[in-house]
């Protein structure tokens, strides 16, 4: 499959048409970059990173080492969104922390179509790629992004709070397969000794962000529902529930002011 991914975009077409035209394969220009693509690949450069662009919720994000690559995974936080608000008028202000390519803010403000939103994110290219994916799916004039860290004051208060923060305990990083240890950043990774840094910071600020009735919904690494469950509820504030991912693992928080 990733063969065919990277000769379809060697040669500057669809899959399909590589099926239906294989002759195609056999232009040079389009061979030379096809080994080039691959010997990247077999150096465990992500598919994405070489395609340039990652599919999330149906909508084609940019992609470049300055994030992490969306996933699958991650769309978890959209269905517990929607499960969330049954009225999709009713969310007016959406807040992405820690936004990265700016999929989850994107993704929702297409599902809440009242609804504004703002990423933040503490890398600046980061920062710069969301807003250029915001103007590509036509979502800039409900999208603004900021370089700040989680803990940054913010104005007012929002009807949907989204993380996807690091997580992982920053012993366990070097052990990641290559691909992700090697080629995405270690500040949308590493989320401390235990993995819980980030979950303390954004617990803290949450109150203060959260609207009447609002939600968040935080990302969570396998295993860390209890203990991210009991931070948020010694800063006040009240689990949901925890919907799991395809796999089956428990991934998206849904946390309230008690």
């Amino acid at each position: 499959m990733e063969a065919r991914l990277l000769l379809a975009h060697a040669i500057g077409c669809r899959q399909d048409e590589l099926l239906r035209d294989p002759r195609a394969a056999v232009l040079p220009a389009a061979a030379a970059r096809f080994g080039d693509l691959l010997r990247r690949r077999l150096d465990h450069a992500p598919v994405a990173h070489l395609l340039g662009e990652q599919d999330f919720w149906s909508l084609r994000f940019a992609v470049s080492p300055a994030t992490l690559i969306p996933r699958a995974d991650s769309e978890a936080l959209i269905e517990a969104a929607l499960e969330a608000f049954a009225d999709r008028a009713a969310v007016r202000r959406v807040l992405d922390l820690g936004t990265g390519t700016g999929c989850l803010l994107l993704a929702a403000l297409t599902e809440f179509p009242a609804a504004a939103g703002l990423g933040l994110d503490r890398v600046p290219a980061a920062a710069a790629l969301a807003r250029d994916n915001a103007a590509r799916l036509g979502l800039a004039g409900r999208a603004a992004f900021a370089v700040a860290d989680w803990a940054a004051p913010v104005a007012g208060r929002f009807d949907l709070v989204l993380s996807n923060p690091p997580y992982i305990e920053s012993a366990s990083i070097a052990g990641l397969m290559p691909e992700v240890a090697r080629h995405e950043p270690a500040s949308a990774l590493d989320g401390g000794s235990d993995g819980l840094d980030a979950y303390r910071a954004i617990a803290a600020a949450l109150p203060g962000l959260l609207a009447p009735g609002g939600r968040a919904i935080l990302e969570l690494g396998q295993g860390q529902q209890p203990a991210v469950a009991a931070i948020a509820a010694a800063r006040g504030l009240r689990s949901l529930g925890c919907r799991p991912d395809l796999g089956g693992v428990p991934r998206a928080l849904v946390l309230a002011r008690a």
